[in-house]
């Protein structure tokens, strides 16, 4: 039977190798394509296990884990993603960062990332404070060479969520797949607002 748990601080340190696993074989899949290893995955996730105001979203068919969504307030993430905000001139104590979701294929068109939305939204609501809620995800080419025959983006499921995207982007570097080392990756931010 599938269920949702929501884990914070401390509590993510017994699901790390989970999520590291989920991370590392969802990601492998088009449109991130990356190519990780556990070693970089843990240390990754140490930030939410670190700061007691993340949020590991976790949806469990019996004991296994299959799929995770992660949030933490932007003030605690990476200068990587708080730059462009900041030269946008956002306050980053108002953001709320909704990391990623990662989720087995079997598992997915069920609502769960529906609810990975809903669970890291009330974890904003109940921790207070929070204007915007944020997420970045990787622009490819619609003529991507590994883009899979009848991809579909997530982005009506973003919209209905509320989320907007922005002229604002984030670069990351990441090994692909198909490269022989790492390459620029521009990552576009989504945006909704939680005060109005």
């Amino acid at each position: 039977m599938l269920r949702v748990k929501a884990v914070s601080g401390r509590a993510v340190t017994d699901y790390i190798g989970d999520v590291a696993r989920l991370r590392m074989a969802v990601f492998r899949e088009f449109p991130y394509l990356y190519d990780g290893s556990s070693e970089y995955e843990k240390q990754y996730l140490q930030t939410y296990i670190d700061c007691d105001q993340s949020v590991v979203v976790l949806a469990l068919d019996g004991a296994h884990v299959v799929g995770a969504s992660t949030a933490i307030p932007m003030a605690f993430e990476t200068e990587e993603i708080q730059q462009p905000l900041l030269a946008a001139g956002y306050d980053l104590d108002k953001v709320f960062y909704c990391a990623e979701s990662v989720l087995l294929p079997q598992y997915r068109g069920k609502g769960l990332g529906w609810r990975f939305f809903d669970e890291r939204e009330a974890h904003a609501a109940r921790l207070g404070g929070f204007a915007v809620s944020c997420f970045c995800a990787v622009e490819r080419p619609a003529d991507h060479p590994l883009r899979p025959a009848g991809y579909k983006t997530l982005e009506s499921l973003w919209h209905k969520r509320g989320y907007r995207q922005q002229a604002l982007r984030a670069h990351f570097l990441w090994k692909d797949i198909d490269q022989p080392g790492e390459t620029d990756k521009a990552m576009v931010y989504w945006m909704k607002r939680l005060d109005s």
